[in-house]
């Protein structure tokens, strides 16, 4: 029985995606992108969070989802998302191991970007001028920048 349940709990944790540890270029790179300062292009984000990470452990809510190992502004970072290309918008996201307020001040205090609260409620979601945005994932933050797709070179709407 005793074996039984070790190798029970053996096979489940070989299951478990195993966070990687983030890579030098992690801020600069995917930061910039979170906080809307650089340009978004998911093929590029996506080959670069394989590259970091290995493959996305889930693909649902139109993302594909990333184990990560790294902070971000001080924060504590668990997962990245990508966009992938069923939404009409482009976007980088990423889920903080810590309260909204607290990811706000930790990149206020960083890199001097506000996020103002939009309204008064109990779990207000939390705007930047380049447009970035903050809002309550259950008990953490989830921070992200969505940006609609540029139209296809000749095409007009």
């Amino acid at each position: 029985m005793r074996a039984l349940l070790a190798r029970s709990c053996a096979l489940a944790l070989l299951a478990a995606p195993a966070a990687q540890a983030a890579p030098s270029t992690f801020g600069p790179v995917i930061g910039s992108a979170i906080l809307c300062r650089s340009q978004l292009d998911n093929a590029y984000f996506h080959d670069y969070l394989v590259s970091a990470f290995g493959p996305s452990y889930k693909h649902e809510g139109g993302a594909y989802w990333f184990k990560a190992d790294g902070t971000l502004w001080g924060a504590q970072v668990t997962d990245i998302m990508i966009s992938d290309d069923t939404s009409e918008v482009v976007f980088v996201a990423a889920v903080a191991d810590t309260t909204p307020d607290k990811l706000e001040e930790s990149i206020r205090n960083a890199v001097g970007v506000r996020h103002v609260s939009m309204d008064n409620s109990q779990y207000p979601v939390r705007a930047s001028n380049p447009g970035s945005k903050i809002v309550y994932f259950k008990t953490k933050s989830k921070i992200y920048c969505a940006k609609y797709k540029p139209l296809p070179v000749g095409s007009q709407r």
